[in-house]
């Protein structure tokens, strides 16, 4: 594998640079002193935003670009990238060194003297913000890589110039193999990503191989509410920290309760008989327990208690996690990311202490595999909401051929004797935008929810 070198920067072409996580990657390098060029399908703020940069980038993907009279060095590529893809082909052809978008993470983290990589099906954004939240309130300097836009950095990028490294590790087609952390987090391990996965016994046995990355002198901090727990921790030679719902724990909680906006507050016990107060500015339980692995993480850390608890009451969440968009007619707009059953079922009840009369849940689904294989559940977590309006499914990287629509997911909830509508919007939201403009009230709650663009409809209604 082609080692990246921060003492010898080269020319580094990005396919796909356009990316939130990509361009991410990207602005590390230039920092460094890399030369960064790429390529994307079509200009966005993000481009705009990397040739302000002096990164030039190719608007449209062919093989050309890769033979250039500006030679590149080495070529780093997404899973969405395929061999048959012009610029692959023609870097492969030219025996251009080829980096897939997880291996240049990797190599980035080998950089640093203490790396931590933040792993779970569910909540990793926000533990990964929560962590940078602490370790910026301590003025430790770190570079950052966040799977969202995190506000206190204007972005998803910090690059710092201390010895910590925090990034998200994605499972996805086993992307967090390619890491080499000091410090892993495992928040959880649910079925999710079966369009590459076999099972839910697949992803275990990839959460298993991620935990003994570690070195021995590492730490694996871990969910203790993880089911059969030892079959991923058994024979790693690191450190195991546990966190969770239980006294038998490493941290737990105690004390819990909440605020007028659903916003917990609770008593922290870590190891040794320590306790914090802390209070979130975040609803729901389960950032209780994000909280507390982000704790346990600047703990190992040495970070200072007033830090930790300082920076956890003034985090105010990622873009895109039950974040507050504005009010129109009374009716108050919440966006999230939530497109997993169980991040449904987290953020619904998350809003049931959320001042409310009625909660509307806007749901897009995403990819059809998922819909597919967790229909029972999706009708489930949905019908914690008082009304259920769903859009048609957002493909991403798959194609319509299983069968399935957003259709089949509002009959399953309507036979569940839960009320559903369903608009399709191949040609936009309009539908969707004028059947909640002539039903909300004053005083509900309008939740939009799924990782493809639903978040425009809550800007349009507020751009009225």
């Amino acid at each position: 594998m082609y080692k990246i070198d921060f003492s010898n920067p080269v020319h580094v072409y990005f396919i796909g640079i356009g990316g939130i996580s990509m361009s991410g990657l990207a602005q590390i390098l230039i920092k460094e002193g890399f030369k960064i060029s790429g390529s994307d399908n079509k200009s966005s703020e993000i481009t705009k935003a990397l040739e302000k940069l002096s990164v030039r980038i190719n608007y449209g993907q062919k093989a050309e670009n890769i033979n250039s009279s500006d030679p590149i060095d080495v070529v780093v590529y997404t899973a969405a990238v395929h061999p048959d893809n012009p610029e692959f082909a023609a870097a492969r052809q030219a025996g251009i060194p080829m980096l897939t978008r997880a291996e240049l993470l990797g190599q980035i983290m080998k950089q640093y003297e203490l790396p931590v990589a933040i792993a779970g099906t569910h909540g990793k954004t926000t533990t990964t913000s929560m962590l940078s939240k602490i370790l910026l309130e301590a003025d430790t300097d770190p570079t950052l890589s966040i799977g969202g836009i995190f506000k206190d950095i204007g972005g998803n990028i910090r690059v710092g110039h201390s010895e910590y490294f925090v990034t998200e590790a994605c499972e996805y087609t086993n992307s967090f193999l390619s890491f080499f952390p000091k410090i892993s987090v495992i928040s959880n391990i649910d079925a999710d990503h079966l369009d590459f996965f076999k099972d839910l016994e697949d992803i275990r046995h990839s959460f298993r191989k991620f935990a003994h990355l570690l070195p021995d002198d590492g730490a694996l901090v871990i969910s203790g509410d993880i089911e059969r727990l030892s079959e991923i921790t058994d024979g790693l030679k690191c450190r195991v920290i546990t966190y969770g719902s239980s006294d038998t724990f490493d941290y737990y909680p105690t004390d819990i309760a909440y605020d007028d906006k659903g916003n917990p507050s609770f008593t922290a016990h870590l190891p040794e008989g320590k306790e914090l107060p802390v209070k979130l500015a975040v609803p729901g339980i389960h950032n209780v327990y994000n909280a507390l692995a982000a704790i346990a993480v600047a703990n190992l850390l040495n970070i200072e208690e007033e830090h930790i608890v300082s920076a956890l009451s003034l985090f105010g969440g990622t873009s895109r996690r039950f974040e507050h968009k504005g009010e129109i007619g009374g009716v108050t707009i919440i966006d999230d990311y939530a497109h997993h059953p169980t991040e449904i079922r987290a953020t619904l009840t998350a809003a049931a202490n959320y001042p409310h009369n009625k909660i509307w849940c806007v749901f897009q689904p995403h990819t059809y595999t998922r819909t597919k294989a967790l229909m029972d559940e999706f009708a489930s977590a949905l019908s914690l909401s008082d009304h259920v309006v769903l859009a048609d499914i957002y493909a991403a990287r798959e194609k319509d051929n299983l069968g399935i629509s957003s259709r089949t997911l509002c009959d399953r909830i309507r036979s569940l004797g839960h009320e559903c509508n369903y608009f399709p919007t191949l040609e936009g939201f309009g539908e969707i935008e004028k059947f909640l403009l002539q039903n909300c009230t004053k005083g509900d709650l309008l939740i939009t929810m799924g990782a493809g663009d639903v978040v425009k409809i809550g800007d349009e209604l507020l751009g009225r």
